[in-house]
């Protein structure tokens, strides 16, 4: 692998939560701290792909690197795949991190987690996941869970991601986390093929990549990160911050 290269799509128009990469946590903008810590996980260069210049300001004046692609994506991976193109062009990158911009709490190794997975050439994509700890998460469709078996330790092969409980009986059950590392070949396949039949019944882009048979491995870590989706997320992971930073 050469060195990976990630980025960080972000936009403006959430439904549940308007201008929300722009929310400010611990007096700096959401999107900045998801950059901070992509950046600490010293992996490779690391650019914010955004429809917006507000948001691309405020990570330049942080001393990032942003680009502007269009803003009719359909999908982060869509607005992946356009900026990898404005900013690689020439392809030096083989291996492309995707993380998200309302993750302000990702723990900068879990991101190498996923991309110490690509080491095997049989996998095409790799992903996290946590175990669920709380018994409503099981239950709640907002929480997608991931369903696969052991391949090593702390590692799952994905077979199937719902959200349903899943799979019946005794065992751990899996919260998936939305961050991807994909091999360059394997996001351009991705995104040239249709809507999956799975995907759509789910609303979960990912299955997807499992409906034409490509390979998803997910490490397993102990760090579940904040996804801020809400008013309320945005409030817990204000005072998550603000209470790091004080310590």
């Amino acid at each position: 692998m050469s060195d990976p290269l990630v980025l960080i799509p972000a936009r403006l128009a959430a439904t549940r939560l308007p201008n929300k990469p722009l929310a400010l946590i611990a007096g700096e903008a959401m999107i900045v701290h998801v950059w901070r810590r992509a950046v600490a996980a010293g992996l490779g260069p690391v650019v914010v792909a955004t429809d917006t210049p507000a948001i691309a300001a405020v990570i330049e004046a942080a001393g990032g690197v942003a680009v502007l692609t269009r803003a009719d994506h359909l999908s982060g991976s869509d607005r992946l795949a356009e900026a990898l193109e404005i900013v690689d062009p020439q392809g030096s990158h083989d291996v492309v991190v995707n993380v998200q911009g309302d993750l302000p709490t990702i723990d900068p190794r879990a991101i190498g987690a996923a991309v110490a997975l690509l080491a095997d050439r049989a996998v095409d994509v790799a992903t996290l996941c946590a175990r669920i700890t709380e018994p409503a998460e099981a239950d709640d469709p907002n929480v997608v869970k991931l369903v696969g078996h052991r391949v090593g330790p702390e590692r799952l092969r994905a077979l199937y991601f719902t959200r349903a409980r899943a799979p019946w009986g005794d065992g751990p059950l899996f919260h998936h986390i939305g961050l991807y590392a994909y091999r360059r070949r394997a996001l351009a396949r991705f995104v040239a093929l249709p809507p999956g039949e799975l995907e759509t019944r789910e609303k979960l882009e990912q299955l997807r990549a499992l409906e034409a048979g490509m390979r998803i491995d997910a490490a397993i870590v102990d760090d579940l990160p904040l996804g801020v989706d809400t008013p309320a997320d945005l409030e817990r992971a204000r005072a998550l911050l603000s209470a790091r930073r004080l310590n």
